[in-house]
Protein backbone atom coordinates (compact mmCIF):
# COMPACT_ATOMS: atom_id res chain seq x y z
CA UNK A 1 0.00 0.00 0.00
CA UNK A 2 1.29 3.44 -0.85
CA UNK A 3 1.18 6.28 1.62
CA UNK A 4 -1.89 8.39 1.22
CA UNK A 5 -2.16 12.05 2.17
CA UNK A 6 -5.28 14.03 2.85
CA UNK A 7 -6.10 17.00 0.64
CA UNK A 8 -6.74 19.35 3.55
CA UNK A 9 -4.03 20.50 5.92
CA UNK A 10 -4.65 20.20 9.65
CA UNK A 11 -3.03 21.20 12.90
CA UNK A 12 -1.54 18.88 15.49
CA UNK A 13 -4.46 19.66 17.78
CA UNK A 14 -6.99 18.62 15.10
CA UNK A 15 -4.99 15.47 14.32
CA UNK A 16 -4.76 14.41 17.97
CA UNK A 17 -8.48 15.12 18.53
CA UNK A 18 -9.36 12.45 15.94
CA UNK A 19 -8.22 9.66 18.24
CA UNK A 20 -6.89 6.30 17.06
CA UNK A 21 -9.07 4.43 14.58
CA UNK A 22 -6.76 1.44 14.04
CA UNK A 23 -5.09 2.94 10.96
CA UNK A 24 -1.44 3.89 11.34
CA UNK A 25 -1.07 7.58 10.52
CA UNK A 26 1.12 10.57 11.26
CA UNK A 27 0.89 14.28 10.66
CA UNK A 28 3.81 15.55 8.56
CA UNK A 29 3.82 19.19 7.54
CA UNK A 30 0.08 19.44 8.20
CA UNK A 31 -0.74 16.44 5.98
CA UNK A 32 -2.07 13.16 7.36
CA UNK A 33 0.10 10.33 6.10
CA UNK A 34 -1.54 6.89 6.21
CA UNK A 35 0.57 3.82 5.65
CA UNK A 36 0.77 0.11 6.27
CA UNK A 37 4.24 -1.44 6.80
CA UNK A 38 5.37 -4.49 4.80
CA UNK A 39 6.91 -7.70 6.12
CA UNK A 40 10.63 -6.72 5.77
CA UNK A 41 9.89 -3.57 7.77
CA UNK A 42 8.12 -5.52 10.48
CA UNK A 43 10.86 -8.17 10.75
CA UNK A 44 13.64 -5.62 11.17
CA UNK A 45 11.52 -3.63 13.61
CA UNK A 46 10.80 -6.78 15.64
CA UNK A 47 14.49 -7.68 15.80
CA UNK A 48 15.58 -4.19 16.90
CA UNK A 49 12.80 -4.13 19.51
CA UNK A 50 13.85 -7.52 20.89
CA UNK A 51 17.47 -6.44 21.27
CA UNK A 52 16.66 -3.03 22.71
CA UNK A 53 14.00 -4.40 25.06
CA UNK A 54 16.37 -7.17 26.19
CA UNK A 55 18.99 -4.54 26.96
CA UNK A 56 16.50 -2.41 28.95
CA UNK A 57 15.35 -5.44 30.97
CA UNK A 58 18.88 -6.68 31.72
CA UNK A 59 19.67 -4.01 34.32
CA UNK A 60 17.77 -1.42 36.35
CA UNK A 61 17.28 2.16 35.18
CA UNK A 62 17.68 1.48 31.49
CA UNK A 63 14.45 3.14 30.50
CA UNK A 64 11.66 1.86 28.30
CA UNK A 65 11.28 0.92 24.65
CA UNK A 66 7.89 1.18 22.96
CA UNK A 67 6.20 0.89 19.59
CA UNK A 68 4.65 3.93 17.85
CA UNK A 69 2.97 6.55 19.99
CA UNK A 70 2.11 10.12 19.01
CA UNK A 71 4.91 12.63 19.63
CA UNK A 72 4.03 16.22 18.80
CA UNK A 73 6.93 18.04 17.19
CA UNK A 74 5.20 21.36 16.56
CA UNK A 75 1.85 22.81 15.42
CA UNK A 76 1.82 20.84 12.13
CA UNK A 77 3.79 17.67 12.94
CA UNK A 78 2.86 14.65 15.04
CA UNK A 79 5.17 11.69 14.44
CA UNK A 80 4.80 8.08 15.48
CA UNK A 81 8.32 6.66 15.26
CA UNK A 82 8.44 2.93 14.55
CA UNK A 83 10.29 2.48 17.83
CA UNK A 84 10.95 4.88 20.71
CA UNK A 85 13.27 4.62 23.68
CA UNK A 86 12.93 6.77 26.77
CA UNK A 87 15.72 7.02 29.34
CA UNK A 88 14.88 6.09 32.93
CA UNK A 89 12.42 8.51 34.56
CA UNK A 90 11.45 10.04 31.19
CA UNK A 91 8.85 7.49 30.04
CA UNK A 92 5.25 8.61 29.83
CA UNK A 93 3.21 7.26 32.72
CA UNK A 94 0.25 4.96 32.25
CA UNK A 95 -2.45 7.64 32.59
CA UNK A 96 -0.71 10.13 30.26
CA UNK A 97 -2.62 11.07 27.12
CA UNK A 98 -1.14 11.92 23.73
CA UNK A 99 0.86 13.71 22.65
CA UNK A 100 3.78 12.07 24.42
CA UNK A 101 7.15 13.70 25.11
CA UNK A 102 10.05 13.55 22.69
CA UNK A 103 11.91 10.27 23.25
CA UNK A 104 15.66 10.01 23.72
CA UNK A 105 15.93 7.72 20.69
CA UNK A 106 13.61 7.36 17.69
CA UNK A 107 13.94 4.56 15.14
CA UNK A 108 12.37 4.78 11.69
CA UNK A 109 12.44 1.67 9.49
CA UNK A 110 12.11 2.05 5.72
CA UNK A 111 8.69 1.57 4.20
CA UNK A 112 8.47 2.21 0.45
CA UNK A 113 5.57 4.59 0.98
CA UNK A 114 7.08 6.73 3.75
CA UNK A 115 10.88 6.68 3.42
CA UNK A 116 10.94 10.08 1.73
CA UNK A 117 9.27 11.58 4.82
CA UNK A 118 11.62 9.72 7.20
CA UNK A 119 14.80 11.01 5.56
CA UNK A 120 13.36 14.46 4.81
CA UNK A 121 10.68 16.26 6.79
CA UNK A 122 10.67 13.88 9.74
CA UNK A 123 14.45 13.92 10.21
CA UNK A 124 14.33 17.74 10.13
CA UNK A 125 11.41 17.80 12.55
CA UNK A 126 13.15 15.51 15.02
CA UNK A 127 16.24 17.69 14.84
CA UNK A 128 14.24 20.91 15.40
CA UNK A 129 12.35 19.22 18.24
CA UNK A 130 15.51 18.35 20.16
CA UNK A 131 15.63 14.57 19.67
CA UNK A 132 19.00 13.35 20.98
CA UNK A 133 19.40 10.43 18.55
CA UNK A 134 17.71 9.11 15.40
CA UNK A 135 18.24 5.79 13.59
CA UNK A 136 17.00 5.55 10.00
CA UNK A 137 17.03 1.89 8.99
CA UNK A 138 17.20 1.33 5.24
CA UNK A 139 16.04 -2.24 4.62
CA UNK A 140 16.65 -1.90 0.86
CA UNK A 141 20.34 -1.02 1.21
CA UNK A 142 20.99 -2.92 4.49
CA UNK A 143 22.20 0.29 6.13
CA UNK A 144 21.44 2.37 9.19
CA UNK A 145 21.92 6.12 9.20
CA UNK A 146 22.55 7.42 12.70
CA UNK A 147 22.08 11.07 13.58
CA UNK A 148 22.88 12.27 17.08
CA UNK A 149 23.90 15.27 19.11
CA UNK A 150 27.41 15.12 20.56
CA UNK A 151 25.99 16.78 23.71
CA UNK A 152 22.47 17.43 25.01
CA UNK A 153 23.16 21.12 24.50
CA UNK A 154 24.01 20.75 20.79
CA UNK A 155 21.52 22.70 18.70
CA UNK A 156 21.49 20.14 15.88
CA UNK A 157 22.55 16.65 14.89
CA UNK A 158 26.29 17.13 14.70
CA UNK A 159 27.23 13.45 14.42
CA UNK A 160 26.19 11.44 11.35
CA UNK A 161 27.11 7.80 10.76
CA UNK A 162 26.36 5.46 7.89
CA UNK A 163 26.62 1.83 8.99
CA UNK A 164 26.26 -1.29 6.86
CA UNK A 165 26.95 -5.01 6.90
CA UNK A 166 30.02 -5.81 8.95
CA UNK A 167 29.38 -2.85 11.27
CA UNK A 168 27.87 -2.72 14.74
CA UNK A 169 25.76 0.13 16.04
CA UNK A 170 26.57 1.39 19.53
CA UNK A 171 25.28 4.53 21.20
CA UNK A 172 26.46 6.68 24.09
CA UNK A 173 22.81 6.72 25.19
CA UNK A 174 22.79 2.93 25.57
CA UNK A 175 25.95 1.79 27.41
CA UNK A 176 26.66 -1.86 26.65
CA UNK A 177 24.10 -2.13 23.83
CA UNK A 178 25.34 -3.43 20.47
CA UNK A 179 23.35 -3.98 17.29
CA UNK A 180 25.27 -6.17 14.80
CA UNK A 181 24.05 -5.24 11.32
CA UNK A 182 25.04 -8.59 9.77
CA UNK A 183 22.59 -10.34 12.07
CA UNK A 184 19.90 -7.67 11.61
CA UNK A 185 19.99 -7.87 7.82
CA UNK A 186 20.58 -11.64 7.59
CA UNK A 187 16.96 -12.47 6.66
Amino acid sequence: MNAMTVAQRMTAQEFLAQGFDGVRSELVGGEVIVHEPRLPHQRVLRDIWRLLDGWTQAAPRRGEVTFPIDVQIDEHNVFGPDLLWYAADRSPSRPDEPPYPMPDLAVEVRSPSTWRYDIGAKKSGYERGGLPELWLVDTSADEIFVFRRSARTSSSFDVALELGRGDSLVSPLLPGFTLALDALFAG
